[in-house]
């Protein structure tokens, strides 16, 4: 009997311990550089299952005075969909496959820096890959600014199904948008990830000797015990990352200004030029009402077609990037503040209270 393929959505990623290791040392080796790679596995019963990966070879970029187009630029250079790496990785996949290790396409994964990674470049490369190579493929992303503070951060995303067929059309209008019942919370879908240790893996890391413990008389009296106080706690010094998430979060509600002032310039245009096509239309109505009254031949009333020209309407992609990124950024300081607010207040209800 054939076996069942499961065709249902995919409902969660486990990558294997090793694999996060690879992504964590290449992200860390060109940090703050973009680097990108490809991640091999299988789908099994709706979990993708990731168990290598490899990088892809970076790209040296040109100088870029704006910090946005040299990310940018950065980013397309070293994209999975380029034809570099796409030889690349079709070589290395017939290596391995030659080596019979896991060679199906199961994504790819990308570095970021603090949560900057919703981008065009991104997308397009994750469009890429569902509609090209496989659609049951994952991005991965390593935050490795965050993973420096102590807590490894790894994501993995898909694009909806909705996005897809907006992006499969090629337009991001307000139409389109309405059409797909899209907005910027529908671009993404975030899967629950897991890592996983081979049961080889396991049992040696069971198998590892404890380190010995120090004699009683060998302590150093000078050491703190584990009961000791700890003052750092009550450091009230603000936390860099936050610091760094304010000045992102500012850039970006710039950029959204800027996107929604190019809406309504575009809204102002195709209201003046609305007026003058219903001006003329009037025009050409009164002179072919004297042309028939007149038993002369009618005037056509669809040259206005010819005569004037509508603006075209701007994308709506990047003010999506941007809320999603927005949104992004508020939840990376909403994390951030919470320490820093407690400490904030205890300071604050401790403070001598002057009376007027």
């Amino acid at each position: 009997m054939a076996e069942k393929t499961y065709a249902g959505p995919i409902k969660s990623v486990r990558v294997d311990a090793l694999v996060v290791l690879k992504i964590c040392k290449h992200a860390s080796s060109a940090h703050p550089q973009t680097v990108t790679g490809q991640l091999l596995g299988m789908d099994v019963d709706g979990e993708l299952q990731i168990t290598n990966s490899f990088p892809f070879p970076t790209v040296d970029t040109p100088a870029q005075d704006d910090k946005h187009d040299k990310e940018n630029a950065s980013s397309g250079n070293v994209a999975p969909r380029s034809k570099v790496n796409a030889y690349y990785q079709q070589e290395m996949v017939r290596c391995l496959r030659d080596m019979n290790v896991d060679a199906s396409s199961a994504g790819w994964y990308q570095s970021a820096s603090l949560g900057n990674f919703l981008n065009a470049s991104f997308i397009e490369n994750q469009y890429h890959y569902q509609s090209q190579h496989n659609e049951r493929t994952v991005a991965l992303v390593h935050d490795t600014a965050r993973s420096t503070a102590g807590a490894l951060s790894l994501r993995a995303f898909r694009l909806t199904p909705a996005f897809m067929a907006a992006q499969k059309e090629g337009k991001f209008t307000i139409e389109s948008l309405q059409k797909h019942n899209l907005t910027y919370k529908d671009m993404l879908v975030e899967l629950p990830l897991t890592i996983y240790n081979s049961h080889l893996l396991t049992s040696l890391l069971h198998q590892l000797d404890s380190p010995t413990p120090a004699p009683l008389n060998a302590l150093s009296l000078s050491q703190p015990m584990p009961l000791a106080p700890n003052f750092d706690a009550l450091d009230l010094s603000i936390d860099q990352y936050l610091e760094k998430n304010c000045d992102l979060l500012l850039e970006s509600i710039e950029t959204h200004y800027s996107e929604v002032n190019n809406q309504q310039y575009y809204q102002r245009q195709l209201a003046r030029e609305q007026t003058k096509i219903a001006g003329w239309q009037a025009k050409r109505k009164s002179e072919n009402a004297l042309r028939a009254s007149a038993k002369q031949p009618l005037l056509p009333e669809d040259e206005w077609q010819r005569l004037f020209k509508l603006p075209q309407e701007p994308s709506r992609l990047e003010t999506l990037l941007n809320s999603r990124q927005i949104e992004q950024y508020s939840k990376q300081i909403d994390g951030f503040t919470a320490s820093v607010s407690a400490k904030m207040f205890a300071v604050n209800q401790g403070l001598p209270r002057t009376e007027l």
